[in-house]
């Protein structure tokens, strides 16, 4: 006992210190300056000092340090100080020897496997044994049909026939009915991911179910998930809460943050924020991505909680961090957002997608030969996004044809390709740095780019800094981001160029206006750290929102789409209902814009005010038409009282931030009607032109509405005023002189003359009009001989 005290004494002290350290280091990493994926081992440079490693894709120079990462250094140190005066009383070379000591010690004391049943209950297993010539090391279930595992408890088996069986009859079933449940899970996921056909998908779901049927967790997941959103299952909320439930017990932090999801949106249960941010916090501290995504987001926006910008930033970097290390350095995939709002209220406007039949026309002129329509349609594969799948096949087709015809930008696509390798082009320095070649002899941006990476890492040729500075900069004049982010990247680590912050927030800026997803993620980290610019918590937790809205997750915003056009309005809201506790804008004003239209999946009573929450927070992020619904529900009382106070603060707040048109119309009208407001037929005729203004959609209803109001104020204005008043202090005698009712009687008289003249004319004209036949025409008589020919 006093020997594992001693232990355990160790251990705990060993784990202290090393526990500093980690938390030393992670501190220091996480105020260094862009911090990201590392390249391969292969595509690292060999010749480049110890002192260097690689960050965002960049080299980093280790021997280089900025004042943060010193103030950072110096930091830890007074750490360790402290650390070390807690514990003077073991030297660390005792206590690294001690430790070692008594690891050995505890591995020679590790559990002794012992026998159950057989020719030897009760003994201890002999590993290795020697069993039909062969050695085992473990407890095996060869030479048995029934699979149980068993052991040997001498070295020959054969010679001793002592053996025993290494679990009970209970724990062996137990371990083959999950390894029947894994096989099951395994052929369903194997089918699933080889499959694009919805028939083979919902084949795949039913092994799942098996598997989760036989208590598979990674089965169980899958399914509670398909039965929440709908996906090739038949959505059934209760049982995707029954199998959550579960999840949840046996710790599953998918389960966990699903979970929390139910509580928040009050599906299958009764709602409670409490609830969910239990179990959401539990997630992620079990490193589910979405929930740290979504607790970053509450944090942000003070939903359930304190409002807290810095721990906004923790879950919000964490994520980035994941996000980015999955990005090429060529960007990530599109993604595509589609606001419901707009392409009802709007639908000739474009909403990004492709139409099926528009794909085919393309297609029909790439197999013609049209260049322009190939690079198109390969790019679109490429990247997906617009309606078209991801599909590298297709994509290396297009690109070979158009480089064949000696188009530059397919070229430079092609050596991209070859640059990072897929499954359907093997990756080939040699290959990428001929069509690279090509391409930038050309002119091609693209090109130059690519030729930059290769003498900035060495591949297929020696590292030349200054060939991959010229490149970057000709490349980024041409506005291609990949230059600019690479150049940004050079000045901020000082690669070939003196170190400039300023000159790489410049290129960092350039790249994220071309949507370049690192380079929002390196100006995070900037902005995080205050390297080269001033600290603002708040631009970096925006920033590193924007990266984490670009994960694999945001693939589900296209999957809700498609099942609110196949008319699945249950599904779709569900789906945007969690990418809105996400915190992406577009999913919360879809979601309300769904629940606006009376969702069955939500009680009667309770569409308007879930939707009400969902407009006011995608209001908070700056969505016009949010603002001008959460008007819109004041001043009817759509799942609120009618407050015509709020909806005036709610339409002059759209006015003001965002010009929009429809609020000044609003505010008008509210002006006019004297709603909320003082009336005020002045400032209502005021808004009226600043909404004709503002849009020229508005100036048809405004021109009615301003007709309207010059109705009114003429009423208005007759009613203040005394009419007989004002007659009698007219004299007109003194107006029109002394004679002046002869002349208006003549005036009468002329004009009866006139009338009665008109009349009679009219009843003249309709008899003769009546009477009046054509004349026929007289045929002349042929002649009796015909002329001369």
């Amino acid at each position: 006992m006093g020997r594992r005290a001693r232990l355990g004494l160790v251990l705990c002290l060993a784990a202290l210190w090393a526990g500093g350290l980690a938390a030393a280091d992670e501190e220091g990493n996480q105020d260094e300056s862009l911090e990201s994926k590392a390249l391969s081992a292969e595509d690292q440079v060999k010749d480049h000092s110890t002192g260097t490693r690689v960050v965002a894709g960049q080299i980093f120079l280790e021997s280089e340090k900025s004042d943060s990462q010193a103030e950072d250094e110096e930091n830890f140190h007074n750490q360790e100080e402290e650390k070390e005066n807690s514990l003077e009383e073991l030297n660390s070379l005792e206590m690294s020897n001690l430790l070692n000591k008594d690891l050995e010690e505890a591995e020679m004391q590790s559990p002794v496997l012992t026998a159950i049943g057989g020719t030897a209950d009760g003994e201890p297993c002999h590993f290795p044994f020697l069993f039909m010539e062969k050695e085992y090391a473990e407890c095996t279930a060869d030479g048995r049909e029934d699979g149980r595992l068993w052991c040997a408890t001498t070295y020959d088996y054969k010679k001793d026939q002592k053996w025993g069986f290494c679990e009970t009859e209970e724990q062996s079933n137990k371990r083959r009915q999950m390894q029947e449940a894994e096989d099951v899970y395994q052929t369903g996921m194997k089918i699933l991911n080889e499959s694009s056909k919805k028939a083979q998908k919902k084949e795949a779901y039913q092994y799942l179910l098996k598997a989760a049927d036989m208590n598979h967790t990674k089965a169980m997941e899958k399914v509670s998930y398909a039965l929440l959103f709908g996906d090739y299952l038949k959505q059934n909320i209760q049982s995707s809460k029954e199998l959550l439930e579960k999840l949840t017990e046996e710790g599953s932090p998918k389960g966990q943050m699903a979970l929390g999801f139910l509580y928040a949106s009050g599906l299958g249960v009764n709602s409670s924020q409490a609830k969910a941010l239990v179990y959401y916090t539990f997630g992620a501290l079990g490193g589910n991505l979405i929930a740290h995504m979504i607790l970053g987001y509450r944090y942000w926006a003070g939903i359930g909680v304190l409002q807290s910008c810095e721990s906004a930033l923790t879950h919000y970097r964490l994520v980035a961090n994941h996000v980015a290390s999955d990005i090429s350095l060529t960007g990530g995939t599109v993604v595509q957002r589609i606001r419901l709002p707009d392409e009802v209220e709007n639908p000739g406007m474009a909403s990004g997608m492709l139409e099926e039949d528009l794909i085919q026309y393309y297609q029909f002129l790439a197999e013609k030969g049209d260049v322009q329509a190939q690079v198109g349609l390969g790019q679109l594969h490429l990247h997906g996004g617009r309606g078209v799948e991801q599909n590298h096949q297709r994509a290396f087709e297009y690109f070979s044809q158009a480089a064949n015809a000696g188009n530059s930008h397919a070229m430079a696509f092609l050596g991209k390709m070859y640059s990072e390798g897929s499954d359907v082009v093997p990756q080939s320095n040699e290959t990428a740095l001929q069509y690279f070649k090509k391409a930038a002899d050309m002119g091609n941006p693209v090109g130059q780019s690519g030729l930059g990476m290769a003498y900035l890492y060495g591949r297929g040729v020696p590292v030349n800094y200054e060939l991959a500075l010229k490149y970057f900069q000709k490349a980024a004049e041409q506005g291609w981001v990949d230059g600019q982010l690479q150049l940004g990247s050079m000045y901020y680590n000082g690669i070939g160029v003196k170190r400039d912050y300023k000159q790489a927030l410049k290129y960092f800026n350039l790249a994220s206006q071309g949507g370049h997803i690192l380079a929002f993620y390196n100006l995070a980290q900037m902005h995080a750290t205050g390297t080269g610019v001033m600290r603002s918590c708040h631009t970096a937790v925006e920033l590193f929102k924007n990266v984490c809205e670009r994960g694999r997750w945001s693939e589900r915003l296209m999957t809700a789409y498609n099942s609110y056009k196949d008319g699945d309005s249950n599904s779709a809201v569900v789906q945007y209902l969690l990418l809105a506790e996400q915190g992406y804008e577009v999913a919360q004003s879809n979601a309300a814009f769904i629940l606006d239209q009376k969702a069955s999946i939500v009680g009667e009573n309770e569409t308007y005010p879930r939707a009400l929450l969902h407009w006011n927070r995608a209001a908070a992020q700056g969505y016009t038409v949010a603002r001008i619904k959460l008007g819109d529900y004041h001043f009817y009382g759509f799942g609120t009282d009618v407050d015509y106070e709020t909806a005036f603060i709610h339409y002059r707040l759209a006015s003001e931030q965002q010009h929009s048109a429809q609020a000044m119309f609003n505010l008008g009208y509210m002006h006019e009607k004297g709603l909320g407001i003082k009336q005020d037929i002045h400032l209502a005729k005021r808004f009226y032109d600043m909404a004709a203004e503002a849009s020229p959609d508005a100036q048809v209803p405004v021109f009615l509405a301003l007709c309207k109001l010059g109705v009114i104020y003429s009423l208005q204005y007759v009613r203040e005023i005394n009419i007989r008043e004002v007659f009698s202090h007219i004299d007109m005698d003194q107006l029109l002189g002394p004679e002046w009712d002869l002349y208006l009687m003549t005036i009468i008289a002329l004009l009866l003359g006139t009338i009665i003249a008109y009349r009679q004319r009219q009843h003249q004209a309709i008899p003769r009009a009546a009477g009046l036949r054509p004349p026929v025409p007289q045929q002349e008589p042929p002649p009796e001989h015909q002329p001369p020919q």
